[in-house]
């Protein structure tokens, strides 16, 4: 079973149950949208990848109305329902169903301004991470910004049984059900998380400047980086 049809069968109750399993969810995806340093009333391009149910684009859609999202996503199901949470905004969500970690990223004239994602990227394998940061990098416009909202491992095999005890703990109190906690534990299989440090390298490696941690409690992180206005690959110039 791939990825795709594991949270494609979850997509259904995912929202609901999203909060329940991503301790200090409000801050973690408030982290996102608090450090995009664009004015609210910007005509951004943005490129939500791994968009599931649309949870992440919502938010970054609410802080910039004129933006412009494509949604990109492996699962058939969480694409439909992230349809039907924006179907009274026709023509301002695309919605592109693909392995983002297979193929080339969707484009757009000129670039993207933004790319984000949430507790997507550590599904892929590390070479994978890799290879996706330059992908992303290539995708934006000379000044654009990439937010990963992520799930990562700990630095040390200590630190890491600590990250699991501590989630477990904060999930119960959080009153997640026994068979909610199963299906998430069963999902968390597929996890292939990266630490903090290596994936602040590989942003550098990418090309990215600016990088940082903007959140980070445990388990849960948020970083970005910056791609550099002499980076003119998508013919977009500087005072685009």
């Amino acid at each position: 079973m791939t990825v795709g049809d594991v949270f494609g069968q979850a997509a259904w109750d995912y929202d609901r149950i999203r909060r329940q399993l991503v301790p200090g969810f409000d801050r973690f995806y408030g982290a996102v949208v608090e450090n995009i340093p664009f004015g609210e009333e910007q005509e951004i391009r943005v490129l939500d990848l791994g968009a599931g149910t649309g949870l992440l684009s919502a938010i970054v859609a609410e802080k910039f109305p004129r933006s412009r999202v494509t949604l990109v996503d492996l699962s058939v199901e969480m694409l439909r329902m992230a349809r039907r949470r924006f179907a009274g905004e026709q023509g301002r969500f695309e919605f592109r169903t693909m392995d983002y970690a297979r193929k080339a990223l969707p484009r757009t004239e000129g670039g993207y301004d933004l790319v984000v994602s949430a507790l997507s990227v550590h599904h892929l394998t590390h070479g994978d991470k890799r290879e996706l940061f330059e992908k992303v990098h290539d995708s934006l416009a000379g000044g654009g910004y990439f937010f990963n909202a992520d799930q990562i491992s700990g630095e040390t095999p200590e630190e890491e049984a600590l990250y699991r005890e501590w989630w477990l703990r904060r999930v119960r109190e959080a009153g997640v059900s026994g068979e909610d906690l199963a299906a998430a534990l069963s999902r968390m299989r597929a996890d292939r998380n990266a630490t903090l440090g290596a994936q602040l390298v590989w942003l550098g490696e990418a090309g990215f400047e600016g990088i940082g941690c903007r959140y980070k409690d445990h388990r849960f992180a948020v970083y970005n980086g910056r791609k550099g206005h002499g980076n003119l690959d998508n013919g977009k110039d500087d005072d685009g």
